[in-house]
C-alpha cells in the first residue's frame, strides 16, 4: 500500500533541494529566487519555512574555510580607504572571495560586521579582561599594564595595526548609526570598568580627584596619538625607543599629574 506525501514536505523536499543548487552558486538569493527556483508561490514558500534565515539553516550550509579571517582582513583595507557608510557588501564579498551568502550569514549587515571588528582587533578583550585580574592592584601596577596591553594590541602580532587602529578610532568617535551600538558597546565595557576603578582610587586618596571620563581621557590620548604617530616618527623623526618602554613612560606621566595634591582630602 503506497502512502500519500504530505503537499507540504514535498514542498519542502523540493524546495531544498533547489535551494542547494541556487546557493551553491554564490550571491545571496531571495525568498522569491527560491520559490520560483522549486516552483512554488511565495506562501507555500512561507509556510514551509517562516523565514529565508530558516532555510539557510535547515540547509546547514558549510561555511567557506578561512571566511571569517578573510572577511574581517578584507573589511578593515575597505574601511581605510573610504569608511563603514560608503562600504559595500558585495564589494566586501568579492575582496575576501567569498560568496554573498557566507558573508551574510556570518555578518548580516555592517553593524554586526563593525561590532565583529570591535571585539577582534581593538583592546576591548584584552583591557576587559586585565581589570579583570588585576582590579585588586594600585594605579602603579595596573595603569602601566594596561598602556602596555595597547600597545601590544596594535603592535605585538609581529606586524603594524596602526591603520586598524585609526579605522576603529575614526569609526566610533563618528557615531553613525552602523557604529553606535559596537561604540556603546565598547564605552560600557571598557570605559566603565576603568571609570570605576578610577573612582575608587580617587576616593582612597591614591589618585587626583577630577571628573573621571577627564582622566581617562588625559590617560589615552597620549598613547593613541603616540601609536598613531609612530610610524612617522621613527621614519621622519628618528624615534628610536621600544613600544614597551615608551608607553609606560607615558603612563608614568600621567601617574604623576594624577598624584593627589596636598591638601586633598578622602570621601
Amino acid at each position: 500500500m503506497s502512502s500519500i506525501i504530505p503537499m507540504p514536505v514535498k514542498n519542502r523536499e523540493r524546495i531544498l533541494g533547489k535551494a542547494r543548487g541556487l546557493a551553491a552558486k554564490g550571491g545571496s538569493p531571495t525568498v522569491a529566487e527560491f520559490a520560483a527556483a522549486a516552483g512554488v508561490s511565495r506562501a507555500s514558500f512561507y509556510r514551509v519555512f517562516g523565514s529565508r534565515e530558516a532555510l539557510v539553516e535547515a540547509l546547514d550550509l558549510q561555511l567557506e574555510p578561512g571566511a571569517r579571517e578573510r572577511i574581517l582582513d578584507a573589511a578593515l583595507t575597505l574601511l581605510g580607504a573610504r569608511g563603514l557608510s560608503a562600504l559595500s557588501m558585495d564589494e566586501l564579498a568579492t575582496q575576501a572571495d567569498v560568496s554573498r551568502a557566507t558573508l551574510y550569514r556570518l555578518f548580516p549587515g555592517k553593524a554586526a560586521l563593525f561590532t565583529s571588528l570591535v571585539h577582534e582587533y581593538s583592546p576591548l578583550e584584552p583591557v576587559s579582561r586585565l581589570l579583570s585580574t588585576m582590579q585588586g592592584e594600585p594605579p602603579e601596577i595596573l595603569m602601566p599594564e594596561i598602556a602596555r596591553t595597547f600597545y601590544h594590541t596594535f603592535y605585538g602580532s609581529g606586524e603594524s595595526r596602526v591603520g586598524m587602529l585609526r579605522v576603529l578610532f575614526f569609526e566610533i568617535s563618528s557615531l553613525a548609526p552602523d557604529t553606535a551600538e559596537a561604540a556603546q558597546d565598547a564605552l560600557r565595557t571598557m570605559v566603565g570598568a576603568l571609570a570605576v576603578y578610577v573612582m575608587e582610587h580617587m576616593r582612597s586618596g591614591r589618585l587626583r580627584k577630577m571628573p573621571p571620563v577627564l582622566a581617562l581621557q588625559s590617560f589615552v590620548g597620549p598613547i593613541l596619538f603616540h601609536l598613531i604617530t609612530r610610524p612617522l616618527a621613527e621614519r621622519v623623526l628618528g624615534l628610536d625607543i621600544d613600544g614597551d618602554q615608551a608607553v609606560t613612560l607615558l603612563a608614568d606621566n600621567w601617574l604623576r599629574a594624577m598624584k593627589p595634591e596636598e591638601g586633598d582630602t578622602n570621601g
